[in-house]
């Protein structure tokens, strides 16, 4: 298991890097211990915060309550908390879309 999820009591936080206004929403790598995220939707409004949540809830067949922006909401570096998993289950289920 990679570095970049932490195990807390309120679930499994790690950073994200958003690009907005892509193509298409897709995971593309992993930059400075971040997961790069490539959104279509544009930073205005909240609207590329809320494609994040979407985005990561679809990935990882989770219900978007348990998806939270920890840090970073009016940055493209942000850090995420998903509830209810270990940081080995995220890992796999990321690793694997990518």
């Amino acid at each position: 298991m990679t570095n970049l999820f932490h195990e807390t009591r309120e679930g499994v936080t790690f950073a994200v890097k958003v690009i907005p206004r892509a193509k298409r929403d897709e995971m593309v790598g992993i930059e400075n211990d971040a997961l790069k995220i490539r959104l279509n939707a544009p930073p205005v409004e909240g609207r590329a915060n809320e494609a994040l949540v979407k985005f990561l809830a679809q990935t990882l067949n989770i219900a978007r309550a348990n998806v939270e922006i920890v840090r970073g909401e009016t940055s493209r570096n942000k850090v995420v908390r998903v509830r209810n998993m270990t940081a080995a289950q995220v890992n796999e289920l990321l690793i694997i879309s990518r």
